[in-house]
């Protein structure tokens, strides 16, 4: 039988099992043997992240080509609008070249966890809250996407890969679930 794990990955954890330097790391927060994360979340990114025994699964659930849809909240700086949004929709040019048309919206303000440490706080200048959802997952894409339309990413939380979600899992929890794919 194929294992899935839903895992939020805090703040600062690497998305492997082991780092020469001490950093935290994936084995750290899960026990199990034999499964390995289907993607990748930034060291300073946190969220779902899926780990999988099954190398099938884990292909179909990353490769450009199946169009599995990740959903994120950003917190950016500065009062952004629906219409400061249209670039992302339309899809832009990076420096590793054009991404895909993303499905973006504002949001209020998620209810979260606190982030340790909290992110920079500065009086004078505002932050902001939207939901992208992207079927490519490049290094850094989100953050680079959100920079390049003049709205750079304090904090990032993926939300969602495909059907899965965060279901109220805490930050450096996890739970195996019943694989609903055919890997």
């Amino acid at each position: 039988m194929t294992r899935l794990i839903l895992f939020n990955k805090p703040y600062g954890v690497l998305t492997q099992f082991t780092d020469r330097e001490g950093r935290a790391v994936l084995a750290d927060y899960i026990p199990l043997k034999g499964v390995y994360p289907a993607g990748r979340l930034d060291r300073d990114s946190e969220g779902l992240l899926l780990l999988t025994d099954n190398g099938k699964l884990a292909h179909r659930l990353t490769h450009p080509k199946k169009h599995t849809w990740k959903t994120y909240w950003a917190q950016v700086e500065g009062s952004i609008t629906n219409s400061d949004l249209d670039p992302l929709r339309k899809g832009i040019v990076l420096k590793d070249g054009p991404t895909l048309p993303a499905r973006t919206r504002v949001i209020a303000e998620p209810e979260l966890w606190p982030r340790d440490p909290p992110v920079r706080y500065r009086a004078s200048i505002p932050t902001s809250w939207v939901e992208i959802r992207i079927q490519e997952g490049r290094n850094r894409q989100v953050r680079r996407m959100t920079a390049a339309i003049g709205f750079p990413t304090l904090r990032l939380v993926r939300v969602a890969v495909g059907d899965w979600r965060l279901s109220g899992l805490q930050p450096g929890q996890w739970k195996q679930i019943p694989c609903k794919m055919k890997p």
